[in-house]
């Protein structure tokens, strides 16, 4: 699929979709959504990406690679990272405001941009040459977007 068209598969899934968390499977980001069909989205995130609100990075996916404070050396597999303190916030501001999706924007080099309510994007930037699956926008079950196209 061209990446045009897939962007547009992308931006009807997501958009007005409710943005319910963020986590990651091992070392990969997730981010949870509610379509507006009520089916479950997921973008799975395996190139650097990061979530800002009003111009601050709350999360970024080298948060990955460092452990909260007094966490020891198995911080990684007990989820003792940085990366999922600050999941944990943010995941209690989204099941606070419940945010709709107001924003899409997929451009030829694969970057994606999601926006919600009240000023956060999630910011995702490939930034691999080769033939290496960056993200992927799927629905359980049924249909994937993957970028770079012709990997799924």
């Amino acid at each position: 699929m061209a990446v045009e068209s897939q962007g547009g598969a992308v931006i009807r899934l997501l958009t007005k979709a409710v943005v319910r968390s963020v986590g990651r499977a091992v070392d990969m980001g997730v981010v949870e959504f509610g379509g507006v069909q009520g089916e479950t989205v997921m973008v799975h995130l395996q190139c650097p990406f990061r979530i800002v609100r009003h111009g601050r990075i709350l999360l970024g996916s080298a948060d990955l690679r460092y452990a909260q404070k007094g966490a020891g050396p198995q911080a990684f597999d007990e989820f003792r990272m940085v990366y999922d303190a600050r999941t944990a916030t943010i995941n209690r501001v989204l099941g606070e405001l419940r945010p709709c999706v107001d924003g899409v924007r997929v451009d030829g080099a694969g970057g994606l941009t999601v926006s919600w309510e009240p000023g956060f994007r999630l910011e995702v930037f490939p930034d691999c040459s080769g033939r290496i699956e960056a993200w992927r926008v799927l629905v359980p079950g049924g249909a994937h977007h993957v970028f770079p196209p012709g990997l799924d």
